[in-house]
């Protein structure tokens, strides 16, 4: 392997050999490196080519030489990335700044950008030996995790809240996972993943407990600067639960700038939460350097309810690193932006995706948003995974 481990908290160095969870030293999440892989010019060119008419397109994959895989290795996937980049001519006058574009998730295979990290994490844990899988999910990581252990002929398990929607528990039965509901929320569910992992030898893929979900959310970072022509954007608006995709998409464009491949600073990066489960607003707000547990964690965006994350002090990190920030909007905010914007521009957008365009309103009118700016939002999942069966 030509990548190593580099523990988030500690620094400490491992060999990625193995079943990896978190650091054993201090319990943060492993980030990968990569010493001495070279990322010339030509590599970029070839993806334009792929990209021609005629040519190859392999979704996230088409970005191997950034992410963990070996010499002719076969992913695990069903086909994600590529997803849409959709300019948005009115809500950029509407909000007075250069331009908008929306990131739309929700044309992953499984309905959502889980479907980044689970792909590579999945297929690096069976390259190691997993021989089955359990998760904890606020929903579509559920979904994922499901889809792609079936795909590797792999059993998995997922907890899930009881108050998840109906629609997201039946895509899980539907590609065979075990299900169990507990009366409660991620944290939960995480604390029941750990206990059956412990007894039965599962390999626990929750976020950030094991390396390589960032190295399939990066790609969100990768594919966007491709998308713009190999430029960045001013400001990313981010919906962060777990904080996968954030943390992935600052690694990215990091890895890029070192490579030559783009220029200039990294995009200010934004992470949206509800007022209802708010850990990395109320961190950043206080200047800390991690996140505490919000008690008694409620919102309609599901993907949002997530009172302790993992990756706590790699969000703020990302956000402070990049001149970014993070901002609350009540559950009534987010859904009616969901549901005006997709009235609008056709894009079924998730209450996690009304979150970024109820914060960019926000972020405008606090002047963190300029007139100038070039504005990435996020769909991160489909809306009708969230409409519970009438």
């Amino acid at each position: 392997m030509d990548w190593l481990l580099e523990c988030s908290g500690c620094a400490q160095e491992s060999d990625p050999e193995g079943l990896r969870t978190v650091c054993p030293r201090c319990g943060l999440p492993w980030l990968v490196r990569y010493p001495g892989r070279q990322h010339p010019l030509e590599h970029r060119a070839a993806l334009a080519r792929e990209q021609s008419p005629g040519g190859p397109a392999h979704g996230m994959w088409r970005y191997r030489p950034f992410l963990p895989l070996l010499p002719d290795e076969t992913p695990v996937t069903l086909g994600e990335g590529n997803t849409p980049l959709l300019e948005l001519d009115r809500i950029a006058r509407e909000l007075d700044v250069g331009r908008v574009w929306l990131k739309d998730e929700s044309t992953n295979p499984t309905g959502s950008f889980k479907a980044r990290g689970l792909a590579m994490a999945v297929t690096r844990a069976v390259g190691a030996g997993a021989m089955s899988f359990v998760i904890p999910t606020a929903g579509n990581a559920g979904v994922a995790l499901a889809a792609y252990a079936a795909r590797a002929g792999r059993p998995a398990t997922v907890f899930a809240p009881a108050t998840t929607p109906r629609t997201i528990l039946a895509q899980i039965r539907t590609f065979g996972a075990e299900l169990s509901l507990i009366d409660g929320h991620i944290g939960d569910c995480g604390r029941a993943a750990r206990e059956l992992s412990a007894r039965t030898g599962a390999f626990d893929i929750s976020t950030l407990r094991e390396p390589y979900r960032i190295e399939g959310k990066k790609t969100l970072g990768l594919e966007l600067a491709e998308q713009l022509g190999w430029t960045l954007p001013d400001a990313i608006i981010y919906p962060a639960g777990g904080g996968t995709g954030l943390i992935g998409m600052w690694r990215a464009f990091l890895e890029l700038r070192e490579a030559g491949w783009v220029q200039g600073p990294s995009p200010r990066l934004y992470a949206v939460q509800s007022t209802g489960c708010a850990p990395v607003v109320r961190a950043f707000e206080s200047g800390a350097q991690s996140t505490e547990a919000w008690s008694e964690p409620w919102t309609v965006a599901s993907g949002l309810r997530v009172p302790t994350p993992l990756g706590g002090a790699l969000m703020l990190r990302a956000i402070r690193d990049t001149r970014g920030g993070a901002v609350a909007v009540t559950d009534q905010d987010l859904a009616q932006q969901a549901l005006l914007v997709s009235r609008r521009e056709g894009v079924d957008l998730s209450p996690e995706g009304g979150a970024t365009f109820a914060a960019a309103v926000r972020l405008r009118a606090a002047g963190q948003l300029g007139p100038n700016d070039r504005v990435i939002l996020f769909n991160t999942g489909a809306g009708w995974l969230y409409r519970d069966e009438q």
